[in-house]
């Protein structure tokens, strides 16, 4: 621990200018205090030493062989001072400059590539990566802070993190053009619970948020497939695997193209909210902050109060 008889660095950095000034009036100057400050800083310093430092005189003031020590160790510990300063300035750099980024599947492939966009806009020297991974993934690469923000799908999110509804989506029945479903006017919660389905992996979070729709009508079927990316389940789905539920953002472009139909649901809320995630009780870093700002104010947030 540092003696309390050291003085501050703002006094070492006035000892210095002393020394080359040869006076105390232009030392002041330089350092754009009065000359009663610079005499009293040097009192100072001299009573936390115990020795004199300065030797004043009507031609001038000198460093006493004593002041002369001590401003030669204060040349080292500036200097050190300064190394630290410029390393300190540089992490807040580079941590402005780069923004690692985890979303799960439906995030990243179909809102947070425009989202990018008006983050390039609005911060052209800050290096972006996006990794795509299923919720649960996203939340713990989040908590071991392999990146810097997150974006999840699930109804809930774990401990230790903190969230922000970024988005709403709604999860869509789809079917094969020849399914029988494709002739029907809707399916009900508790036949889509009893049906087999073509789903994603129990840790997505659109089967966590399909099964929390669902909870009325446990226990819920297994599926006729589990599969990792939801391209592959709407893919499955159009080959005629069986019925999916997929995110109405997913499965837009199919629907226009005749591959697949959608089934209208009743007494079942598919609705469901996109949120970030970032690790709880740590402030995101500002081209983070700038992110979640433009995910905020893009198409698709919900109203306050609501969906």
């Amino acid at each position: 621990m540092v003696s309390p008889r050291v003085p501050d660095l703002d006094s070492l950095a006035l000892l210095l200018e002393i020394a080359v000034a040869g006076s105390l009036g232009r030392a002041a100057a330089a350092h754009g205090i009065s000359q009663p400050a610079v005499s009293a800083r040097v009192r100072t310093m001299e009573a936390l030493v115990g020795v004199p430092l300065v030797d004043r005189s009507a031609r001038g003031s000198s460093l006493t062989p004593a002041g002369a020590l001590v401003a030669g160790w204060a040349k080292d510990v500036l200097a050190a001072a300064e190394t630290l300063d410029a390393g300190v300035t540089s992490l807040r750099s580079s941590s402005q400059q780069r923004l690692r980024v985890a979303a799960s599947m439906t995030i990243a492939e179909h809102l947070l590539p425009r989202w990018l966009v008006r983050l390039a806009a609005a911060r052209p020297q800050t290096a972006v990566s996006l990794d795509a991974m299923n919720s649960h993934q996203v939340e713990l690469a989040v908590l071991a802070g392999r990146v810097d923000l997150g974006f999840v799908e699930g109804p809930e999110v774990g401990e230790g993190l903190a969230e922000e509804v970024v988005a709403q989506d709604r999860l869509v029945v789809v079917v094969a053009p020849g399914h029988p479903w494709a002739r029907r006017r809707r399916v009900d919660g508790a036949e889509l619970a009893a049906t087999r389905l073509v789903q994603r992996e129990p840790a997505s979070g659109t089967r966590a948020a399909l099964e929390a729709a669902l909870a009325a009508y446990e226990p819920m079927v297994v599926p006729v497939l589990e599969l990792s990316t939801t391209s592959a389940v709407s893919a499955a789905a159009a080959a005629g695997a069986g019925p999916a539920v997929l995110s109405r953002l997913a499965v837009t472009d199919d629907l226009e193209r005749g591959r697949l139909v959608e089934v209208a649901t009743q007494g079942v809320d598919l609705t469901r909210l996109l949120r970030a995630v970032w690790v709880d009780g740590r402030r995101p870093s500002p081209p983070a902050q700038d992110l979640l700002r433009i995910a905020a104010t893009a198409p698709g947030r919900p109203r306050r109060g609501g969906p």
